[in-house]
């Protein structure tokens, strides 16, 4: 990563706790001070130890794939019943080409079993209007083993600075700057009046293969932030840890909006508090706690602390979803597929989301390792310019592909980031 100027990594939490407030967002989607013509041209290096950043593995991918699993795997010897809920939740899925593999003239045909190792991309979006261009709010990688019974789930920080490649279809020649920002570059589309998500998603993953030098995604899902709401309220409500003490910076405490202060710059009024330990959270309050990523709101690690508490509930979800308060309850288990449906956009190149239910049916939440990839906030003088990854990533990265993995991070201990 390069640019005009003497460049530095902080190692402290520091930066993931500003960067959002201190970086705007361009009407072009590209955060405001990043990237742009000319890139970086000087070295990115490291500096003082510090509180080590979290970048753990958000809510909505894990949940929505294992809820596909779920629908399957519980079954057992009522498939014939179940079928009709298998199909309403294949149904209300929407399939589409997020790879471009049907414009660069693809004939993958589908086999008839899906064989590990497997590498599964996951992006969760906060779609606010429908002609905004979509930014990857959440980006993580499911790493599925060759035994396909356990894996690996790391997430890649939204401000990573990166190198987004050319991408024609978009009319976009490429540029050094966040991570979140290469979905909304790849949305452009000449020939449609709104902004395309799914075609935003293709230059993603170009990205992300680059930083991770994962050649071939299997399978990706772009997943609708609002909809974890209703998939939340439709179970009964989520019980989760709560590990430190938040207040949001969005919410009063009956779930109404807190009032946007005169000018910007922060809201006025009560906030809703979320104490430390088990709490049973109510589908509004399940995401705003998921949401919040400043310090001054007690999330002391900023963005890192977020991804956390990300992973804390996408566990939860899941747990839930196993439970038999929602798979005896036909009722309750169809209005919870639906929701879960209609938030995911999905490709499977070649293979449905059935497919893969069926091929990962002996993943379980416990054999699913949460990672964390150690980073720390770029910096040019006192200007953030968004993060970086330790050198220990691409040293995950390269496991990852030479298929030792399992061995590394046995090695690498500290990398296993714990749910509660």
């Amino acid at each position: 990563m390069k640019r005009n100027g003497e460049m530095r990594v902080s190692e402290g939490g520091k930066g993931a706790g500003r960067s959002d407030r201190r970086t705007r967002r361009s009407d072009a989607g590209r955060p405001d001070g990043v990237g742009g013509e000319g890139g970086w041209s000087s070295s990115v290096r490291p500096i003082k130890e510090g509180r080590r950043k979290k970048s753990t593995v958000p809510r909505w991918a894990r949940v929505c794939l294992i809820f596909g699993i779920v629908l399957v795997v519980l079954s057992g010897g009522s498939l014939v019943g179940f079928e009709a809920v298998l199909a309403r939740f294949e149904g209300a899925v929407q399939q589409e080409d997020l790879f471009g593999d049907e414009a660069a003239g693809a004939t993958e045909v589908k086999k008839a079993d899906i064989k590990g190792p497997l590498n599964i991309l996951l992006v969760g979006i906060d779609p606010r209007q429908p002609d905004v261009p979509p930014l990857a709010d959440s980006v993580m990688v499911l790493h599925v083993n060759s035994t396909l019974d356990s894996a690996y789930l790391f997430s890649l920080p939204r401000d990573l600075v990166v190198q987004i490649p050319r991408f024609e279809k978009a009319n976009f020649n490429g540029d050094t700057t966040k991570l979140n920002a290469a979905m909304s570059y790849g949305s452009h589309n000449p020939a449609k009046r709104l902004p395309d998500a799914a075609q935003g998603f293709e230059l993603l993953s170009m990205t992300v293969s680059k930083v991770t030098g994962i050649k071939r995604f299997d399978a990706g899902a772009i997943i609708n932030f609002g909809g974890f709401q209703k998939i939340v309220d439709a179970m009964g409500g989520v019980t989760m840890y709560i590990d430190q003490n938040v207040s949001s910076e969005h919410k009063q405490p009956d779930g109404r909006q807190r009032t946007l202060k005169p000018g910007g710059g922060g809201y006025l009024g009560p906030q809703a508090k979320y104490k430390k330990g088990s709490r049973h959270l109510e589908g509004w309050q399940a995401l705003d706690y998921v949401r919040q990523r400043y310090p001054e709101n007690g999330v002391t690690d900023g963005d890192y602390g977020r991804q956390r508490h990300q992973q804390q509930f996408v566990r939860a979800m899941a747990d839930q979803a196993l439970s038999k308060d929602v798979v005896t309850n036909p009722l309750k288990l169809d209005k919870v597929v639906q929701a879960a449906g209609k938030s995911l956009i999905f490709s499977g190149r070649g293979h449905k989301l059935l497919d893969f239910g069926f091929a990962l049916r002996q993943l379980r939440s416990d054999s699913i390792q949460m990672i964390k990839l150690p980073g720390g906030g770029v910096f040019q003088g006192d200007s953030y310019k968004g993060e970086a990854f330790k050198p220990i990533a691409d040293d995950f990265f390269a496991a990852l592909g030479d298929g030792s993995i399992d061995t590394f991070v046995m090695s690498h201990p500290e990398l296993l980031n714990k749910v509660k």
